[in-house]
């Protein structure tokens, strides 16, 4: 059949989470790559599982803000990225996390947003 591609790559490491609670609660959407910065979110060609995102709308999933309204996630796995095709992508929204883990450089606890159904962990 023309036009399928079959690649594989790692499915992420989860090391950001404390445990494995909240991964049966993943929410799908899509990542609006046009809002990501190649250096900062996605520089080996994918954006890594426990990257933190804003899915106060799934159809169009930004980088984290900690801005009024802005509703935190992490991605749930890596997903592979062109840079410049939206990407499908699984979202967690329920964890205990630990910040140190997280694969943002200077992610911090949300507090002009916060985030319930997160449990943030050293």
């Amino acid at each position: 059949m023309p036009g399928l591609k079959t690649t594989s790559y790692g499915t992420g490491d989860y090391s950001w989470m404390l445990n494995t609670d909240g991964l049966d609660e993943a929410i799908g959407g899509v990542l609006d790559v046009s809002t990501f910065t190649k250096a900062t979110h996605f520089p080996d060609g994918y954006f890594p599982s426990g990257l933190p995102v804003n899915v106060a709308d799934r159809d169009v999933i930004k980088p984290w803000t900690d801005a009024a309204g802005a509703v935190l996630g992490f991605l749930k796995g890596d997903h592979k990225t062109d840079g410049v095709e939206d990407v499908n992508c699984a979202v967690v929204v329920r964890a205990n996390i630990k910040t140190a883990k997280v694969p943002l450089a200077g992610f911090a606890v949300p507090s002009t947003a916060p985030q319930p159904r997160f449990a943030f962990w050293s």
